[in-house]
């Protein structure tokens, strides 16, 4: 059970990275823009976040065993498609129900953990162990991607889904064992409808605003359904008796200002990372495997230092772990606003190891912010809400930061300095965040208990708590 719940995360995660290595072969091969490069990227990670407590809900509701499988082969069947897509619109289209899929198996295999593992000890050696296993899937990305594209081309980064989502559901009918909660709360269907509607509207303006114009009316209209969108949001979820984002839990300091910055994490580290395979390929001149082995220094620096960062915010507090962790984060983004063309690795890598050890300090830490803000029953939740605000922050992190450099070439600048503007944006907005945890996040400790389930991993992700 613990291998099939992991794998399936495993390989969620390993999505969220392995097709930054790709994107150059994507761009070849599919006669691609700066704006399909944002889309495929974006269309899987704007549905994860925005279903991703839905998901929570559905499992706990309809049954963990049932959506886990249903969610993996939805994720394979759409891995299948994007492989054989014939253009950008036909795989953003295999993106969103790869999105739709993971946003099932994600929080679907944790709480079939949980439930299998009821004694507290048990539970905590477990969710080590499943987030130290799958979490390899996000160092593994950029090497996989690397080795895939080089030699096969970009279509079998999503065919290596293929067989893993066969054995998951092969070996998952047979292993996993059904659990729900009947006291789960009803799904909130217009507020989950009206999520995606909104944030994906804003997306989309961010993104096509570079090409068409940002005074364009399409653009104009679309800030402007964003706003009504997600002003009907907020105006059903105060309304509903079970709303899919309680905002009475915005009242309270701790959980605001985590959320607040974990925005900012998704929005500075996907955003900057989505660009980091293309500037060693079209700034510097590597091949699509050697970039895809230089960018291991961030996400081997996040592998490496994620077991650590709960301990030490057990330790120091909050404040102190995640203002010193964003600080590092927008320093070694700055720095990477100064490499150029003829910048040496050996000056390069350690400004990506920096900008991990940052975002590995501050992650966990948020989570469990969220997570001590709340009563011990919304633990699920406000994890969940965590992993949704990150998600959020990377849809437009890959959306403005590609704003930057589309404007910044328009100019007629070029596109490594349209790299550097970016960096230097993603680096300021980090280290603003600091200053704002350093000033209103409260200097609280977690639990021992959640502080060992936190220390072993980057990201929980949703699920509701019988």
């Amino acid at each position: 059970m613990l291998v099939v719940t992991c794998l399936g995360q495993f390989m969620v995660l390993l999505d969220n990275t392995i097709v930054g290595a790709a994107l150059p072969d994507m761009q070849h091969r599919l006669d691609a823009g700066l704006t399909g490069l944002q889309w495929i990227v974006d269309a899987y990670v704007l549905l994860v976040a925005m279903l991703l407590l839905s998901g929570g809900v559905l499992a706990d509701r309809f049954g963990r065993k049932r959506v886990y499988l249903s969610g993996v082969a939805v994720f394979t069947a759409a891995s299948a498609l994007c492989s054989v897509a014939p253009s950008v619109g036909w795989l953003v289209a295999g993106r969103v129900l790869q999105g739709v899929g993971a946003a099932a198996v994600s929080p679907a295999s944790l709480a079939l953990l949980v439930a299998a593992h009821p004694a507290p000890q048990e539970r905590v050696r477990a969710i080590g162990l499943w987030a130290g296993l799958s979490g390899t899937g996000l160092a593994a990305g950029p090497v996989a991607g690397g080795v895939l594209a080089q030699a096969f081309g970009w279509p079998a980064i999503f065919l290596v889904n293929v067989p893993i989502g066969v054995i998951l559901l092969v070996a998952g009918r047979r292993v996993l064992k059904e659990s729900r909660n009947p006291d789960a709360r009803a799904l909130d269907v217009p507020g989950t409808t009206l999520s995606v509607l909104g944030v994906g509207t804003l997306a989309y303006a961010l993104i096509e605003g570079g090409s068409r114009g940002w005074t364009s009316p399409v653009i104009l209209g679309g800030f402007a359904a964003a706003a009504v969108l997600l002003a009907a949001f907020v105006a059903v979820e105060r309304r509903h008796p079970a709303p899919m984002l309680p905002l009475g839990l915005f009242r309270r300091r701790l959980f605001t200002v985590s959320n607040a910055a974990m925005v900012v994490v998704g929005f500075a580290l996907m955003g900057a990372s989505f660009f980091f395979s293309q500037f060693f390929v079209y700034v510097q001149g590597s091949s699509i495997l050697r970039a895809g082995l230089q960018t291991l220094p961030t996400t081997l620096a996040m592998v490496v230092v994620s077991p650590f960062a709960g301990r030490l915010a057990a330790r120091y507090g909050y404040r102190s772990v995640v203002t010193v962790g964003l600080a590092l984060a927008g320093l070694g983004l700055l720095a990477l606003g100064g490499v150029h063309a003829d910048t040496g690795y050996a000056n390069v890598w350690w400004r990506l190891a920096a900008a991990g050890v940052g975002f590995a300090l501050a992650l966990s830490p948020l989570t469990g912010a969220a997570i001590q803000a709340v009563d011990p029953r919304e633990g699920g939740l406000a994890s969940g809400v965590s992993s949704t605000t990150r998600q959020i922050g990377a849809v437009l992190g890959v959306a403005v930061l590609g704003a930057v450099v589309r404007g910044r070439q328009s100019g007629g600048a070029s596109f490594g300095a349209g790299l550097d503007s970016a960096f230097a944006v993603a680096g300021a907005v980090t280290l603003a965040a600091a200053v704002g945890t350093g000033l209103w996040l409260v200097k609280g400790r977690p639990s021992s208990a959640s502080a060992q389930a936190l220390e072993r991993r980057p990201d929980l992700s949703a699920r509701r708590t019988p």
